[in-house]
């Protein structure tokens, strides 16, 4: 693994949308849909994923991150996790605290190894979820954290991390399971807005986050295409796929600079650019 020498500032993550500093990536490079465990790859398991496409894909945003003052930890890749270049899912960082997620899916534990490695050679403490629990359910926004319940983060993991981030206020928030993770359909981008998917929300869920937020709306043909799950990079800077056009244009609307890259063989696997990114220094 590897990672440039610049000198970053410690661990921190407060939101999803200050300066980003620091990201852990891993390349697609043994990417492929073995398993069909999310209903987006379900849509594409007798395609598949064109390896080299989406190693193109993923250096041009590692590359446009770089341009953009972010530091990039690169974790190894490994033959044996198709689906290691989702590192958001291994861990995820909240103040200075880093966690280890707890993959739900077999196919998927693992993944996780390389990155505790990383920290181990940082000396970064970091805790391990005893529960299941994964990185894209978990949004922090200051003092509070919403949490995705869902078939990959249990009730029993939330309560554990109550207990050991006992300042901040939890908020659990269910969602239909069908797509995924919480950040597939809700993605907060400012202390004032926030991407969502509607239909993935019961109407008590949809007011709680409207009386917190000014939510922009993404239909259904460009949650399928993960218009939700963008990367706030800090500067009102976010990046975002081309081909969902009214996201990117409603998001210019509200103040919103798009960094447009195309990552169409990526999501064939069920995520974007806030998946395939763990944030460690935000600020």
């Amino acid at each position: 693994m590897n990672t440039h020498v610049q000198k970053v500032p410690s661990i921190k993550c407060m939101t999803e949308y200050d300066t980003l500093r620091q990201v852990i990536l891993c390349p697609p490079k043994f990417m492929a849909i073995e398993e069909a465990i999310n209903e987006v790859q379900k849509q594409y398991e007798n395609e598949n994923i064109n390896k080299e496409r989406a190693m193109k894909q993923h250096a041009q945003f590692e590359k446009l991150l770089k341009e953009n003052g972010v530091d990039v930890v690169t974790l190894p890749a490994s033959e044996e996790f198709p689906e290691q270049v989702f590192t958001r899912d291994i861990g995820f960082t909240i103040g200075s605290e880093v966690f280890i997620a707890d993959l739900a899916a077999d196919i998927r534990k693992g993944e996780e190894k390389p990155l505790k490695e990383w920290l181990t050679e940082e000396d970064i403490p970091y805790q391990s979820s005893s529960d299941r629990m994964e990185g894209g359910d978990v949004i922090v926004d200051r003092s509070t954290l919403y949490v995705g319940i869902s078939s990959r983060t249990s009730e029993e993991a939330v309560r554990q991390l109550e207990k050991k981030l006992p300042k901040y206020q939890v908020k659990r928030i269910p969602f239909d399971g069908r797509y995924l993770h919480l950040d597939c359909v809700f993605n907060i981008l400012s202390s004032e807005k926030a991407l969502i998917f509607p239909p993935a929300f019961d109407q008590d869920t949809l007011d709680e986050l409207a009386a917190a937020f000014e939510l922009i709306e993404v239909e259904s043909d460009e949650q399928f295409s993960l218009g939700t799950n963008v990367l706030s990079i800090g500067n009102s800077k976010v990046f975002s796929l081309p081909q969902n056009e009214k996201v990117n244009t409603a998001l210019r609307a509200n103040g919103f600079h798009v960094i447009e890259v195309d990552f169409s063989e990526i999501i064939k696997s069920g995520g974007s650019f806030r998946c395939c990114s763990m944030p460690v220094v935000r600020g």
